[in-house]
């Protein structure tokens, strides 16, 4: 088994809602982005999945959240936008996009800031 990594990045601000302190307030983040995929066999050029492929799916859900207000955007409408609940998005919809018999997201984690990071696997 085989396992592979990338980090992206995005920009969002967002809210936590049902929470008392300071992140009930408006603020943003620069959110740094782990996706880990498992893979059982390589490909003929020695590869699990092209890095090129991970980078593109991933970047392009990105955008979706790139320089947004998370609580306006239709996956946090009766969620709150946490780092936890981010994870959870983020690994959903990308093994909708990746999952093969030989591929598998495997894990995805969000850092908030340098210090505090969530990740979500099933």
């Amino acid at each position: 088994m085989f396992l592979l990594k990338i980090h992206t990045y995005f920009a969002a601000a967002h809210c936590l809602t049902h929470y008392q302190g300071d992140c009930e307030n408006l603020h943003g983040h620069n959110w740094k982005v782990e996706v880990a995929v498992t893979a059982r066999e390589l490909d003929q050029a020695g590869l699990g999945i092209d890095f090129k492929i991970l980078k593109s799916e991933t970047n392009q859900l990105l955008k979706t959240l790139d320089h947004k207000y998370l609580n306006e955007l239709p996956p946090f409408a009766d969620l709150s936008p946490s780092s936890e609940n981010i994870a959870r998005y983020l690994y959903r919809e990308l093994s909708e996009k990746l999952n093969t018999q030989n591929v598998n997201v495997h894990m995805v984690t969000v850092w908030e800031s340098d210090y505090a990071n969530a990740s979500y696997y099933e």
